[in-house]
C-alpha cells in the first residue's frame, strides 16, 4: 500500500496501465475494493480500503482545490466483478463534486479489464447531473484529462453565471418535508418564496416531500436529501431554506452532509425583521427574539467552542468557551429585556395620554402584505413607507383621522401576522401588540386577491384570540378589489358580511368611513363606558 502513496500520475492521464495492474492485483489478493483519491497534479492523497461491494469515502471538506463546480480530486477504485459504476458511485460523484469517478474492472485472473468513467454535467435542459462514458479497456485508455476538466469547469462556470441574479442575491432551494397534505405544503412553500424574496433571496427551485414519517436527523428522507444536493450542485444554489423549523441537531447534520448554509422558516423571518427594523424599539425586539432563538442552539456549534479558557489567570477547571458564550447571551438578553421594559413604559405613558384624551382608537390588523400601511396612508394622507413585500412594516405608525362634526379618531398600523409566527418573535413584539387592547375598533384587512385568503383570515383570527383581543369589535375589510372581478368581490363580501375597498383608490373608501363612524358613534354606546 505504501508504494501507492509514492506514485504520481501525469496530469493529463486518468490512470496508467501500470497503476491499474497494481490496484487490481492488490484488490484481488485481499478480496476488497481499493480506491485512491488523486489530485489535479497527479498526487495520490489517500488510499481507501472497502469491502467486496463498496468503498467508504472519508470527509473531503479540506480538499477544495478546484473551482466552485468541482472539488479538484478524482476517485479511482476497483470493482471485483468487473461491473459498471453503481448507483452509489454516481451519487458520490455528485455529492462530493469529484472531477472524475473511475472504476477499474478486475478479471478472475486478478488483471485489470475495462475502465468505467463518469463525470458531472453542466446545467442542461434534460436535467442530467452526470454523464456515464462508454467503458474502454485499460490498453485503449486515452482520455485527455487536463483539457477536459478545463472545458468542463468553464461550462460549469458559464452555467453558474446564467443563474446569477441582480444585487448579489443568494440563490436558494426551498424545501418542505411535512405530514400535511400536498396542497397545504404548496400553499406554505408559496409563502416561503415570498418570505425569501423579502429577505433578498432568490428561489431557484423547490422540493416538497410528504413522507410516512419525518426523518429525525435530516427531516427529509436520505434519498430526497441526496436529490436536493444534486439540484443544488447543478443549479449553483447558495443555501437551503426549509419551510419547517429545524432542531439544532438537524441544522448541524444537514449542513455537514450538504456543505451548504441551512435556514429554517423562523431564521428566515427573523432575518427579515432584522433587515427591516428601523426604530430603537423594533431593533431591541428583533435582537431579543434572535438571541432567544439562538440560545438553545449554542451547544450545537463547533466543538472548538467547548475548549477551556486558559492561560495566566485562568488556572483550575476554568470556564468552557460554551459556558462563556451562554453567559454572555444571558447577560445580553437580560439587558435587552430591561431596555424593552423601559421602552414599553414610555409607550404605555403615551397610550394613557391617548386614552385620557377620550379619542376613539382604531387599529388596522391583518396578514402581512395585506395593504395596512397603504390604507393608513390613504385614510390620513400620510406617507408611511409601503412596499409589496412581506413584513415591509415593523414599527407601529399612529395618525389622526378627522370625521365631519368635529369628530376624530386615532388610527394605528401594526406589524403583520403570518402563519407559524415564531413564538420568540411574538413574545418580543408583545409590548407593541398590547396597544391593540386599547382599540375601540379593529379593522381586519384581508387581501382578497390572494388565493389563500380564507386561510389567512383564520390565521389572523387565531392570533387575535391568542392575544386575548376577541372581545374588541372589528370590521372585516377586503382590500385590493381592483385585482379581481367585481362579481367575485360582491359574492365574497356577501358571504363574509364584509366591506370591499382598494387602498389605492380613495373613492372606494367611503363605505368603510361610513361604517367606522357608525360603529364608533352609536347613540347606545358611550366611549366613556370603556
Amino acid at each position: 500500500m505504501e508504494q501507492l502513496y509514492r506514485r504520481k500520475i501525469k496530469s493529463d492521464q486518468v490512470i496508467t496501465g501500470e497503476l491499474a495492474k497494481q490496484l487490481s492485483a492488490l484488490s484481488f489478493e485481499i478480496g476488497r475494493q481499493i480506491g485512491i483519491l488523486v489530485g489535479r497534479d497527479g498526487t495520490i492523497y489517500s488510499v481507501l480500503i472497502g469491502n467486496e461491494r463498496e468503498i467508504l469515502i472519508p470527509d473531503l471538506t479540506n480538499l477544495q482545490f478546484g473551482k466552485k463546480g468541482l472539488r479538484g480530486v478524482r476517485l479511482i477504485h476497483t470493482h471485483l466483478k468487473n461491473e459498471p459504476l453503481s448507483e452509489d458511485d454516481l451519487t458520490d460523484l455528485a455529492l462530493l463534486r469529484l472531477d472524475i469517478m473511475a472504476a477499474v474492472g478486475v478479471l478472475p485472473s486478478g488483471n485489470p479489464d475495462r475502465v468505467y468513467l463518469a463525470h458531472l454535467c453542466p446545467a442542461n435542459p434534460q436535467g442530467k447531473v452526470f454523464e456515464i462514458l462508454p467503458p474502454v479497456s485499460i490498453q485503449q485508455m486515452n482520455f485527455p484529462l487536463a483539457g477536459f476538466l478545463a472545458s468542463l469547469e468553464a461550462e460549469l462556470e458559464s452555467g453558474q453565471k446564467s443563474h446569477q441574479v441582480a444585487n448579489g442575491q443568494e440563490k436558494a432551494i426551498l424545501i418542505s418535508a411535512s405530514l400535511k397534505s400536498h396542497i397545504a405544503q404548496e400553499e406554505s412553500v408559496d409563502e416561503l418564496a415570498e418570505l425569501a424574496r423579502a429577505a433578498r433571496i432568490f428561489p431557484i427551485d423547490r422540493l416538497i416531500q410528504r413522507p410516512k414519517a419525518l426523518h429525525p436527523k435530516y427531516l427529509l428522507g436520505e434519498g430526497k436529501l441526496k436529490e436536493v444536493i444534486m439540484k443544488a450542485l447543478q443549479k449553483q444554489a447558495d443555501l437551503l431554506v426549509f419551510d419547517q423549523n429545524l432542531t439544532p441537531l438537524q441544522v448541524k447534520a444537514i449542513g455537514e452532509v450538504t456543505e451548504m448554509k441551512v435556514l429554517d422558516r423562523t431564521q428566515l423571518i427573523l432575518d427579515i425583521f432584522a433587515q427591516r427594523a428601523v426604530t430603537r424599539e423594533a431593533k431591541v425586539q428583533v435582537e431579543l427574539a434572535q438571541l432567544r432563538y439562538r440560545f438553545p442552539r449554542l451547544a450545537e456549534r463547533s466543538t472548538a467552542l467547548s475548549r477551556l479558557t486558559g492561560g495566566i489567570g485562568g488556572r483550575g477547571p476554568g470556564e468552557t468557551r460554551l459556558e462563556v458564550d451562554r453567559r454572555r447571551a444571558r447577560d445580553r438578553i437580560a439587558r435587552l429585556e430591561r431596555e424593552l421594559e423601559s421602552l414599553a413604559a414610555s409607550r404605555a405613558r403615551r397610550r394613557i395620554r391617548r386614552v385620557e384624551q377620550r379619542i376613539p382608537i382604531i387599529s388596522i390588523v391583518g396578514y402581512t402584505n395585506a395593504g395596512k400601511s397603504t390604507l393608513l396612508n390613504s385614510l390620513t394622507e400620510s406617507d408611511v413607507k409601503t412596499e409589496n413585500l412581506l413584513f415591509a412594516t415593523l414599527d407601529t405608525s399612529t395618525r389622526r383621522l378627522r370625521f365631519p362634526r368635529e369628530r376624530e379618531v386615532i388610527i394605528t398600523d401594526t406589524v403583520g401576522f403570518i402563519q407559524a409566527l415564531p413564538p420568540d418573535l411574538l413574545g418580543a413584539f408583545r409590548s407593541t401588540l398590547d396597544e391593540l387592547k386599547d382599540a375601540h375598533l379593529l379593522i381586519h384587512l384581508v387581501d382578497i386577491s390572494s388565493p389563500h385568503y380564507q386561510h389567512k383570515i383564520e390565521t389572523v383570527e387565531s392570533i387575535l384570540t391568542d392575544l386575548e383581543l376577541s372581545a374588541i369589535p372589528r370590521l372585516l375589510v377586503f382590500n385590493k378589489i381592483d385585482r379581481i372581478h367585481a362579481d367575485m368581490v360582491r359574492a365574497i363580501c356577501k358571504r363574509y358580511n364584509a366591506i370591499a375597498i382598494s387602498s389605492l383608490q380613495r373613492e372606494t373608501l367611503n363605505p368603510l368611513l361610513f361604517e367606522i363612524e357608525s360603529q364608533l358613534w352609536k347613540e347606545s354606546v358611550s366611549l366613556q363606558s370603556r
